[in-house]
């Protein structure tokens, strides 16, 4: 990092008969020798033991004195030093010094010709490798206050518009379909259903039968309502993350501003999680609210936690110096318990102290018989057909999240990640409507958690859509790197489920108390 600009490494690139440079932050290690690397072994091990820095400055006399660093670049180059004699520190004369293009690369192995390593020991077998690195300075025309916009820059936006277009194109299909339940088939539904004649013949079919079951509690409300509260969690601070970016409050020479801001967001997201989490568990007749808030406050993030914890003693053990620091772990734990519970509290506390509205129908005591279920509304059909359209319209944008984490590139089109955020909220709402509409209508009055699990199903295509990203994309060896991968993807794919989930839960919610209200009920 040079003057907060992190080392790129400059890649040219042919868009169209056009010639574009784009970066990639840090520059690679070393390669593997082939047949295009002339002077190689095959699949040998090379390592890039010279740098050549390339520092660009920008000057403007007439508005400041001296030079501004707008550019840092960084050619990682393999070279095989050779000196006469012993090595003598910083007396030494290299041989290969200034370099030349015909220069053999540097192995890592000594069986690839390397001079071999003084004293044996365990360094026995290896090669002697010296390190160098070379400056040159560079006069650019590139601003100060544009220096980053050549590590911003997207060259593939026109598949950014293409991921848009594809997932409109999915909203307006479902909204096609949510439009015709609504203004046809609900309609004369609705209207069926108020008509003061043959009132023998109404009692055939649909989705009013279950009038007086529909309001009934389902399963493990704790659980759904927890779920629930840490999706309204979650989205808040989706949207407040994601508009700080837009307003240009997030900028990219503030390394770690976006993860910081994040968990900050989490954590004082704590008030509309008790708030929807109370609210839920509530109309679900749910009295343990002390049970509700503390479960609110620590599950999913006590279990993202250990795993989280689990993961950095794996890398502590290996040494790597990603690891997280002690203290680290003590501030999140002291936002954890001194921010976050307490607000989840208050957000319970008034949930629960809000009255309900008043239900649309009354629930009987006597639960109704559900009639047998075709196989195409078993819950596994509607999860399967209720996860894909919303993964189907965001995972275009997902491939370039999930690049920009795992291959270290640079993500700002926030702008294009804001309206797909909106469709995915479109669209997770109109498929887990229509599906409710067609489980009502089959006389099953148990759509509490089918709501929530619908849209919810595609963080399951997101965990399989990682391990595909895993084997096309990653060149990722060893046991600890591996299972950080699949761990940290699993943990992303559960939010995402939550997320999801919550988005078909309130549609449905509210879409059955908006027929159900709207019907004559005896």
């Amino acid at each position: 990092i040079m003057d907060n600009l992190p080392a790129a490494t400059r890649i040219l690139t042919d868009s169209d008969g056009i010639a574009l440079t784009t970066y990639e932050r840090g520059y690679p290690l070393g390669f593997l020798g082939s047949p295009e690397f002339p002077g190689t072994f095959p699949s040998a091990p090379y390592i890039n033991n010279h740098l050549r820095l390339i520092i660009k400055y920008h000057q403007e006399p007439d508005l400041f004195q001296g030079s501004r660093i707008v550019g840092f670049e960084v050619e990682a180059l393999s070279v095989a030093h050779r000196y006469e004699g012993e090595w003598r520190g910083d007396a030494t004369k290299l041989a290969t010094v200034p370099l030349s293009p015909d220069l053999p690369p540097q192995p890592v192995r000594a069986e690839h010709r390397c001079r071999r390593r003084q004293g044996g020991g365990s360094a026995a077998g290896g090669c002697e490798v010296i390190f160098t690195y070379e400056v040159t300075w560079e006069e650019s025309p590139v601003r100060w206050a544009s220096r980053w916009d050549l590590y911003l820059y997207m060259g593939d936006d026109q598949v950014h518009w293409i991921s848009l277009v594809n997932s409109l194109a999915v909203v307006l299909l479902l909204t096609g379909v949510v439009a015709m339940i609504m203004a046809r088939t609900l309609r004369r539904d609705l209207n069926r259903y108020n008509s003061d004649e043959r009132e023998e013949l109404l009692e055939e079919s649909g989705w009013k039968l279950v009038h007086a079951d529909v309001l009934r509690p389902p399963p493990r409300p704790l659980l759904l309502s927890v779920s629930v509260g840490t999706g309204v969690q979650l989205l808040c601070m989706s949207f407040i993350s994601i508009a700080c970016a837009l307003l240009g409050f997030l900028s990219p020479a503030n390394r770690g501003g976006l993860l910081t801001a994040t968990l900050l967001l989490f954590v004082l997201m704590g008030v509309p999680a008790g708030y929807g989490a109370s609210r839920t568990f509530k109309s679900l007749r749910g009295v343990e609210w002390r049970a509700l808030t503390l479960l609110t406050a620590t599950a999913y993030p006590a279990a993202i936690f250990v795993v989280f914890t689990l993961l950095n003693l794996a890398l502590w053990s290996h040494g790597s110096t990603g690891a997280v620091p002690a203290g680290t772990f003590v501030a999140l734990l002291a936002m954890w318990f001194c921010v976050s519970l307490p607000l989840v509290f208050v957000g319970a506390f008034l949930g629960f102290k809000r009255p309900l509205p008043a239900p649309p129908t009354r629930t009987n005591e006597i639960p109704r018989q559900i009639p047998p279920q075709g196989w195409f509304l078993g819950r596994a059909v509607t999860m399967a057909v209720g996860g894909v359209l919303p993964f189907g319209a965001v995972f275009i944008e997902l491939f370039f999240i999930m690049t920009s984490v795992w291959l270290q590139r640079f993500y700002y089109v926030f702008g294009f990640l804001a309206l797909v955020l909106l469709i995915l909220i479109i669209t997770c709402a109109e498929i887990s409507i229509v599906m409710c509409y067609f489980q009502l209508c089959a006389e099953d009055y148990h759509w509490w958690w089918r709501a929530f699990l619908t849209s919810g199903s595609s963080g399951l295509y997101l965990f399989g859509y990682s391990i595909m990203y895993f084997h096309s994309q990653l060149e990722i060896d060893g046991f600890v790197p591996t299972l950080m991968y699949f761990t940290y993807m699993a943990v992303f794919s559960t939010l995402f489920f939550l997320v999801t989930g919550t988005i078909g839960f309130y549609s449905c919610q509210k879409f059955v108390w908006a027929i159900y209200a709207a019907i004559k009920v005896d």
